[in-house]
């Protein structure tokens, strides 16, 4: 499988800016060789993506994925060869004839007739066996079985950049989660150009201003759906989980802005690590008016009862609600209505607990003076 980077969620989200002025914690030497702020990308969904097992791409599918990679902003997109069936020769065709401001490649064979079969269909460029003293464009290396460390492509793009004077093109496969790490070496040591499929992202700097990362998310949707796979929860940058948090300091470690991606911040806040920020951002959420001394009150409650069992997002916009109500009523209501005489002598004993603690409020003033002034959370 080739390297890809497979709203207003119910949820606080916090925002704050640790993005604005942040520098990378560790910085590599400049090396004069080194591509990693200019390449471009070759995407081969429509190639390589075709060849996964779920992957049946009609021509309407295949213009709707090629005119996304194209509003997204990849320089090349690579065909199916035109020798592989008829229907793949039509769609070269239809593809080629969009207009769009990538440029339309496609695999062929190392013969004439594969060749003339391409340039016949209006490609922009053929990918052969060819080597360098020819006067070709651009070498590839490809790593079809994945098998590859990301030394090995270190040295060997190197090596390689050293006996060609053309442009360098890396096609990695992910069989051992290396592609990614692979794919930026061999920008490093002087490639030019990365073969993805449904998008690989590098220097975030240099790609903000090249692609519209916005699209990225919607890309991904469309070709999961294409295939009929779930994007992973856990997949970077557009997974369900890559900018959630129950912690929410842990949000002002991130390296990545996911308003950058088209996506948004979400911290948890039905659990024992909330914090009394997500609460508040819960509560402008419901409406709900309340200072800042009375949501920290609010939020050792949501804390200890979450002590005692698990609390689901119901249960804890119940909780918010009801002691909203409470602070304006004589007559104080349990916070959950079902609980068991066990768990009520249990929150009660969490409570104190919680109270007693002296360095809580000590914990939240320094927090909120080393964010100096940005909206942040803590467990």
């Amino acid at each position: 499988m080739a390297p890809h980077i497979n709203g207003n969620s119910i949820g606080a989200n916090l925002e704050h800016a640790p993005h604005a002025h942040q520098t990378k914690p560790m910085r590599t030497v400049q090396d004069f060789l080194s591509n990693v702020s200019n390449f471009q990308i070759i995407e081969s969904t429509l190639r390589e993506g075709e060849q996964f097992a779920n992957a049946f791409f009609d021509t309407e599918t295949k213009v709707k994925i090629a005119r996304a990679l194209d509003e997204f902003g990849v320089e090349y997109i690579e065909l199916t060869s035109p020798a592989s069936s008829e229907q793949s020769r039509r769609d070269c065709e239809t593809i080629a004839k969009l207009g769009l401001k990538a440029k339309i490649l496609t695999h062929v064979r190392c013969n004439l007739d594969d060749a003339r079969l391409a340039v016949e269909t209006g490609v922009d460029g053929v990918d052969v066996v060819a080597v360098d003293k020819i006067g070709v464009t651009r070498v590839g290396i490809a790593d079809t079985v994945g098998v590859a460390t990301p030394r090995e492509v270190y040295d060997l793009v190197r090596t390689l950049r050293g006996v060609v004077r053309c442009d360098i093109e890396c096609h990695f496969h992910n069989d051992t989660g290396c592609a990614i790490a692979n794919a930026y070496c061999a920008l490093e040591a002087g490639a030019t150009h990365v073969d993805t499929a449904r998008m690989l992202t590098q220097d975030r700097e240099y790609v903000k201003s090249k692609y519209d990362l916005t699209k990225l998310k919607a890309v991904e949707d469309l070709v999961a759906d294409a295939v009929e796979v779930n994007v992973p929860f856990n997949n970077p940058v557009t997974g369900f989980c890559a900018f959630t948090h129950k912690a929410g300091i842990h949000a002002t470690y991130e390296i990545i802005n996911p308003a950058d991606f088209g996506m948004q911040r979400y911290v948890h806040f039905a659990s024992r690590l909330t914090g009394w920020n997500a609460i508040k951002s819960r509560c402008d959420q419901l409406g709900l008016n309340m200072t800042d001394a009375q949501i920290k009150q609010c939020t050792a409650k949501i804390k200890a009862m979450a002590d005692i069992r698990k609390l689901a997002i119901e249960d804890t916009d119940v909780i918010i609600n009801q002691f909203y109500h409470n602070l304006s009523n004589e007559h104080e209501k349990p916070l959950l209505s079902d609980l068991t005489l066990e768990e009520k002598k249990a929150f009660e004993k969490k409570e104190l607990e919680l109270n007693a603690e002296p360095e809580m409020n000590k914990l939240d003033s320094l927090a909120n003076a080393h964010t100096n002034g940005i909206v942040t959370d803590h467990a």
